[in-house]
């Protein structure tokens, strides 16, 4: 690869994933770099209109907003499951979630919030590890043995108490989401905060994205999760078969 580009790929990711602008030498810091390399990295980066500085601290700019909602313009998912997300945060009246895969990792790629004061954080554009959010498990549970396998491989990190860290216990969770049509997250990302998630297929029967409500654990107890398995499971039927999926669908409750 080419090495110059990564580094500036990686000074870029960086500064957007920054809640406030960065100076050289805390770049330099971060990434384990010469001040002398995130500078010139930096002015590149400026020059191409991708970057901003004042007073000596470096910003993105609104260029890469530009270009990700071309990107995300063309996921005609995201316009398609807009109503159905309304509807489910009306009748739930918790945070609902449309979700792709990306490289062992969940991307957000539209969030609506709930109507409860206390919700679960997260943004459109966020990225959770696959393996312990209810998105991303679902996800998971229909990708191909080998996309397990570089899930596992990466590690499976603890995060609290209920992570799944081990290859066989993720197994035999992915064998249940498959055979029950959806994921439990059980605080395994966020302590205290739990989600329910189902598959969305496209027109060939592939599962392409996921569905999810999030929340306190204490709005997810049995009888409650008796009320929105089924809320979130019918939603992602209905963007199914907006997307032009078969009425029959293996794996999503009716």
């Amino acid at each position: 690869m080419d090495k110059t580009l990564v580094k500036g790929f990686a000074v870029l990711e960086a500064l957007v994933r920054s809640d406030v602008p960065r100076g050289v030498a805390d770049l330099a810091r971060e990434m384990d770099l010469q001040k002398s390399n995130v500078h010139r990295t930096l002015q590149t980066l400026q020059n191409c209109g991708y970057v901003s500085s004042k007073g000596g601290l470096y910003s993105p700019t609104m260029k890469i907003w530009e270009l990700g909602s071309l990107v995300i313009g063309r996921l005609d998912i995201k316009q398609v499951a807009g109503p159905v997300l309304a509807t489910l945060t009306r009748q739930s009246g918790e945070s609902v979630h449309l979700s792709l895969l990306d490289r062992g990792e969940v991307i957000y790629i539209d969030k609506l919030e709930g109507t409860h004061p206390v919700r679960a954080y997260s943004q459109i554009g966020g990225r959770a590890p696959c393996f312990c959010v209810a998105t991303g498990k679902v996800l998971l549970a229909y990708q191909a043995e080998d996309a397990v396998h570089r899930v596992v491989a990466s590690g499976l990190t603890r995060y609290t108490s209920k992570t799944i860290t081990d290859r066989a216990s993720l197994q035999r969770e992915l064998v249940k989401v498959r055979a029950n049509g959806y994921a439990i997250n059980r605080g395994e990302w966020r302590e205290g905060v739990w989600g329910v998630a189902a598959p969305i297929l496209d027109a060939s029967g592939t599962v392409t994205a996921a569905l999810g409500v999030s929340g306190p654990a204490n709005r997810y107890q049995p009888k409650a999760l008796r009320t929105l398995i089924p809320l979130v499971c019918a939603a992602a039927r209905d963007v199914s078969i907006r997307m032009g999926a078969p009425m029959q669908l293996e794996g999503v409750p009716a």
